[in-house]
């Protein structure tokens, strides 16, 4: 939860499980969890990144148990920024079974980010 207390000062809400993935991580937390993974990369100074901490939160409450959350400074861990070939932050890529599925470069509201989890992760029909 590094990235909440550096932009937002907040401390971690007991309920919500947002895993901080690193380079020595990347492994174990990604391509061997059990869940599908979201996996938000962001940088210091990113502007765009900083909606994506509430919207991460909420969705880790939400899906808890169903879905693993996750979170990576690219500026800190740049073997998962080569690894993932991340251009530009925000950027989310979802995973399943250890496979990238989806990706999002910018910053996606909280719909988009809504119907990957629950059509590809979760297999329900997604209605707005």
């Amino acid at each position: 939860m590094s990235w909440i207390k550096r932009l937002f000062g907040l401390e971690a809400d007991p309920d919500v499980q947002i895993v901080s993935v690193t380079d020595g991580n990347y492994q174990e937390e990604i391509t061997k969890s059990p869940l599908p993974v979201m996996l938000d990369l962001w940088s210091p100074g990113c502007t765009h990144c900083k909606p994506m901490v509430p919207m991460m939160m909420s969705f880790a409450k939400k899906y808890k148990g169903q879905v693993r959350f996750a979170e990576c400074d690219v500026s800190a861990n740049p073997e998962v920024g080569r690894r993932l070939k991340v251009r530009g932050t925000p950027t989310v890529v979802f995973f399943k079974d250890g496979k990238e599925i989806e990706r999002a470069v910018g910053f996606k509201g909280s719909l988009y980010h809504t119907e990957i989890i629950e059509v590809e992760f979760l297999g329900h029909e997604f209605k707005i």
